[in-house]
């Protein structure tokens, strides 16, 4: 439970190229954001690059902070015949991350997330984008 109950930001690229993202946040009262989109096979592959550069599939959460109270953070990644989740405890800076048992691969963990934030919300704005006359 977050500050304004039950919060999540979710997102999951598809295979065929499906971007579902939903954003459920209690902050004044908002509701539930969902969103889908199409994307191409370059921005597909672009994805797949910034997960491989990342090397997160080499990764452990097992000296990872554990989810508490104040929240967690949860990865699933599906890329080929390789499949690997990742669960921790809500991650508020990178103090958090310097401060872990395992800092190399939390580090690996925090930018490859605030990456893929980025894209997702930079593809939902782009493609959801009100032009004014």
């Amino acid at each position: 439970m977050g500050k304004f109950g039950h919060e999540f930001l979710e997102f999951e690229f598809r295979p065929d190229g499906k971007l579902r993202y939903a954003n459920n946040s209690n902050y004044k009262n908002d509701t539930m954001i969902r969103k889908e989109v199409f994307l191409s096979h370059s921005t597909i592959k672009e994805l797949r690059r910034i997960i491989e550069s990342s090397e997160i599939m080499k990764e452990d959460d097992n000296l990872w902070p554990m989810p508490d109270r104040v929240g967690r953070q949860e990865l699933e990644i599906v890329l080929g015949n390789e499949h690997i989740s990742f669960t921790t405890a809500k991650i508020g800076s990178l103090m958090d991350v310097q401060d872990s048992k395992d800092p190399e691969g939390l580090r690996s963990f925090y930018y490859l997330v605030q990456d893929l934030k980025c894209l997702v919300f930079s593809l939902i704005s782009l493609h959801f984008k009100v032009r004014s006359l």
